[in-house]
């Protein structure tokens, strides 16, 4: 593979150290990103496209979403073909905000 090849196939993502709590409170502000956490709370990657057609969205609304989670730091993206692999960065956020995970999929099972 390509050097050029090898850098379009990469996804980036905020370092661990990076994630601020302002900015992911920010992309949490949305309701159905609040649902995409739900969907991802079992650990389970999902496919883009598994996700847009739960929540029963067009792509580019649904890309739109996970772009801003990724970019927060809430997600990890990993390229499958023409679609990406979508996982909750639970480990990452327990580390940096403690509980932060389990206070939002708590609310979300509760409501």
């Amino acid at each position: 593979m390509s050097t050029t090849a090898a850098s379009r196939e990469k996804i980036p993502h905020p370092a661990k150290e990076a994630l601020d709590l302002a900015t992911v409170m920010r992309a949490l502000g949305d309701p159905i990103r609040l649902e995409i956490v739900g969907l991802l709370a079992d650990g389970q990657p999902r496919l883009c496209g598994e996700i847009y057609a739960a929540l029963g969205l067009p792509n580019s609304t649904g890309s739109y979403h996970l772009r801003t989670m990724r970019e927060a730091g809430l997600t990890r993206h990993r390229p499958a073909g023409t679609q990406r692999h979508v996982s909750l960065r639970r480990d990452d956020l327990n580390e940096r905000f403690p509980g932060l995970v389990d206070v939002l999929v708590g609310d979300l099972q509760r409501g």
